[in-house]
């Protein structure tokens, strides 16, 4: 924008601003990049991406007076996180307030505005040199700084991470800040506990479409000694092979030693594969020894699953544990055959008596509403509106009514709650109102404040994507296998004889006699 361009708007207020923005941003769309030559579609690619960026920012700009303010009470959030992920629908909420954190600049109790964290890179991302994923880059390699390293090397640091990644890309810049943390401690001398302990963790990815799940994290020292120890013993050549039903399982000292070595000379599998099954088979074994107690959040401390009937019978299709994960049926029927394991599976039929209506006779759900609550439609999850919790994390709620309005602990009244959203619920604006929809799932409603209209109920109800794709499927194969329209018929002589002579009937009808 040229400078009197950025005169004329100086004036206008920021919704006006905006909507001379969504305007502007309609008549780009409509706008015809064909007609650009190479040179002009190159430097329009360019600006896209630096105005994308800029954008981002400037959003930052506009969501920290909304916090200071508290400006997003009025839509019923009760925090900051609840506003980005329900109102504004931020893709990776708590990526972006982590980003705020670092690089906005937020009012101190002063009144006064304070500096951003990492001044140097937010300037950077203002001009639109750099965007989400190259801050997130330089966050992840800041954040590994030594705490004993001196405030000046700190910011030096900074300034130099924003130099260099104006230039590169995320991958590039999170391997540019290994070389800048190794130059600052190459001994590893300045890293101390506190260090180690900030940064441990151990992330359980979602299950990708092979039903497969991807672990990763940072062990501290110790820690890692354990698994090493583990995965050293029980992964061993022959052992706790799942493909072999000759393989010793458990430690090579329980095991025989002509087996072991039978069993060695068979197996074909990588030391990664053979540190995966050793993982699995120690796990099994905790769960065999009942070293996690009787329960947790009131289901049993064991692998629960639930299944259809249909799909057990026919050995196709899935279950799901109450920890949310997906088991391809076969494995299912592996897990109930071992006779070692005490293992909870509904299955919808041959049930046993359990007391699902406790009244106001007890406040906790039993166990036997849980395991009932779970294999409900929607009793997987938390039961709160795109809140994936799994049942295993979840507590039960008075849905209909509170325990404390006089609630009931019947199973047709409980819905699965997680914690965070269990106490949400509330009579003020901004708080929850629940109740159970006609399919016995339940609905949850935002408070609104007095005066605005009443916010919609909503359910926590995923697509079946296996129905879709049946019914997808079945309307691809009807119009694929539809019988041709037939060809138009070509008249014979013999009618179009008949329709010229009814034409000049019709003609000599209309002429009058002279």
């Amino acid at each position: 924008m040229a400078g009197s361009d950025v005169n004329d708007v100086v004036g206008e207020s920021l919704p006006s601003l905006y909507q001379r923005l969504d305007d502007l941003l309609g008549a780009i769309s409509a706008a015809e990049a064909s007609l650009c030559s190479d040179e002009q579609l190159v430097a329009v690619a360019k600006a896209h991406e630096r105005c994308v960026r800029r954008m981002g920012v400037l959003g930052d700009d506009v969501l920290v007076e909304v916090f200071d303010r508290g400006a997003y009470r009025l839509t019923g959030c009760t925090t900051h996180q609840m506003f980005v992920t329900h109102e504004l629908r931020v893709t990776d909420p708590v990526l972006r307030l982590r980003r705020m954190e670092k690089l906005a600049r937020f009012t101190a109790m002063t009144g006064e505005r304070r500096e951003p964290e990492y001044p140097n890179i937010a300037d950077a991302a203002r001009r639109g040199e750099l965007g989400a994923g190259h801050v997130n880059a330089v966050i992840e390699v800041l954040t590994k700084l030594p705490q004993g390293l001196p405030h000046d090397t700190k910011v030096a640091a900074e300034q130099t991470m924003a130099e260099i990644s104006v230039e590169l890309t995320p991958a590039e810049i999170v391997t540019a800040g290994g070389r800048l943390l190794a130059h600052l401690d190459p001994d590893g001398e300045l890293t101390d506990d506190r260090d180690r302990k900030r940064r441990r963790n151990l992330w359980l990815n979602r299950q990708d479409a092979q039903k497969m799940s991807k672990l990763c994290g940072h062990l501290d020292p110790s820690t890692r000694a354990m698994l090493e120890v583990v995965l050293n013993a029980w992964g061993a050549p022959g052992m706790n092979n799942p493909a072999d039903p000759q393989s010793p399982d458990g430690h090579p000292d329980t095991a025989d030693a002509q087996q072991l070595a039978d069993a060695a000379a068979r197996d074909d599998r990588s030391g990664a594969q053979r540190h995966h099954d050793a993982l699995a088979a120690f796990l099994r074994a905790g769960l065999d020894a009942n070293i996690l107690g009787s329960g947790h959040r009131g289901l049993p401390a064991t692998v629960v699953i639930t299944a259809d009937l249909n799909d057990l019978r026919n050995r196709t299709g899935s279950g799901t544990t109450a920890t949310g994960t997906v088991l391809p049926i076969g494995e299912v029927i592996d897990a109930l055959a071992r006779e070692r394991c005490d293992k909870y599976l509904a299955v919808f039929e041959g049930h046993h008596a359990v007391p699902l209506y406790l009244g106001r006779a007890k406040r906790l759900a039993s166990r036997g509403q849980r395991l009932a609550s779970f294999a409900s439609p929607g009793g997987h999850t938390c039961s709160f509106p795109g809140c994936g919790q799994p049942a295993a994390r979840v507590e039960m709620h008075h849905a209909v009514r509170d325990w404390a309005d006089g609630g009931r602990t019947d199973i047709d009244q409980l819905a699965p709650a997680c914690p965070r959203h269990n106490r949400i619920v509330g009579k003020g604006a901004g708080q929850y109102t629940t109740g159970k929809a006609f399919d016995g799932r339940s609905w949850w409603r935002r408070n609104s404040s007095p005066g605005v209209p009443e916010n919609p109920k909503l359910v926590n109800r995923f697509p079946d994507i296996g129905e879709k794709f049946v019914e997808n499927l079945e309307q691809t194969r009807r119009h694929i296998h539809r019988p041709p329209p037939e060809p138009d018929r070509i008249p014979g002589d013999s009618e179009i004889e008949r329709v010229l002579a009814e034409l000049l009937d019709d003609l000599l009808r209309d002429v009058s006699p002279v």
